[in-house]
């Protein structure tokens, strides 16, 4: 088989499908990565998410999820958006202004998967996007795709940080890029200064129970630790403090997605419309939106955070 001319109708593939960069990697354990995420669950910085300490087997092996995997693709999506929200209104995570990601990203992880059938052969593989146990950053830096900043976030020379990523494992040998060596973050330390509630240390380690996005989408209790109130800085779902400081988001260009365009009630609704909005209408306008995830009483709950004393 020609490994070669395969990568290149699989990297063609990607492009064509609106994926702004696509790397390849040998499938194979990720012992340095299994160390590190053994000691961030021991110190207990998943905070409340105890599915993250599920399945650490499969999160450290490819082969795992797919018997016989040879090969992980992984392709980034771009989702800066062109507009923002009007800076008083409660502040919603740029990710969040279109369309569910899972839902638009998997449709073409599938399309992906088909052209590789139809032009390959009979391949088996699986899609991921950030719904299984798979360490996408790690493969994103093997495939030579970027570099882990000091965030947590990948990080492009090119583009920025403002991108999904997703992985497609095959059983299918296929030529590999090297990783990306290089990490251009050097002495800066805008992400760790600027993050509000101290939840980036040193040595590129996140403390997941600190960060805003964690309180505001995964903690299910309905009371957010006073401890934190006034640390918010107005964010209402996720966070994007650390990606808007960082100096290489300088050169992020507005994404061409259809399905990223923000929905227009994330641009416009004031404070007031969010804390008048009924259920029922939450549910009907961000029935596709990652908004979702919290629910309407999550939702309330946050705004009640940042406008009560």
């Amino acid at each position: 088989m020609n490994t070669v001319r395969n990568t290149q109708l699989i990297k063609q593939a990607a492009s064509g499908l609106g994926f702004t960069y696509c790397g390849v990697a040998r499938a194979e354990q990720l012992q340095e990565d299994a160390r590190r995420l053994e000691e961030w669950l021991h110190k207990d910085m998943h905070g409340t998410m105890g599915y993250m300490e599920n399945y650490f087997d499969l999160r450290i092996d490819p082969c795992k999820l797919v018997p016989g995997a040879r090969s992980v693709i992984t392709v980034l999506q771009n989702y800066y958006p062109s507009e923002e929200q009007r800076p008083d209104a409660p502040q919603i995570s740029k990710y969040a202004y279109g369309k569910d990601y899972h839902t638009v990203v998997r449709d073409k992880l599938h399309q992906l998967l088909s052209v590789i059938r139809r032009e390959i052969g009979e391949v088996n593989g699986r899609g991921f996007i950030d719904s299984a146990p798979v360490l996408e950053r790690a493969w994103a830096q093997k495939s030579g795709l970027g570099w882990v900043g000091k965030n947590g976030n990948l990080l492009t020379a090119k583009s920025g940080s403002f991108f999904f990523i997703a992985t497609l494992i095959v059983d299918l040998e296929l030529a590999y890029d090297d990783p990306y060596a290089k990490d251009y973050c050097g002495s800066c330390r805008r992400c760790i200064d600027a993050c509000p509630t101290g939840a980036i240390l040193e040595e590129k380690v996140v403390d997941g129970s600190k960060c805003i996005s964690y309180f505001t989408i995964e903690l299910k209790e309905m009371l957010i630790p006073h401890s934190n109130k006034d640390k918010f800085n107005n964010w209402m779902f996720g966070c994007d403090t650390c990606q808007d400081v960082c100096p290489w988001n300088r050169f992020s260009k507005p994404t061409t997605e259809p399905g990223f365009r923000p929905i227009p009630e994330i641009l416009n609704l004031s404070t007031g419309d969010w804390e008048a909005l009924s259920e029922e209408a939450f549910k009907k306008i961000f029935r596709d939106s990652p908004l979702k995830r919290s629910k309407y009483a999550g939702i309330q709950r946050n705004l009640r955070f940042l406008h009560t004393d």
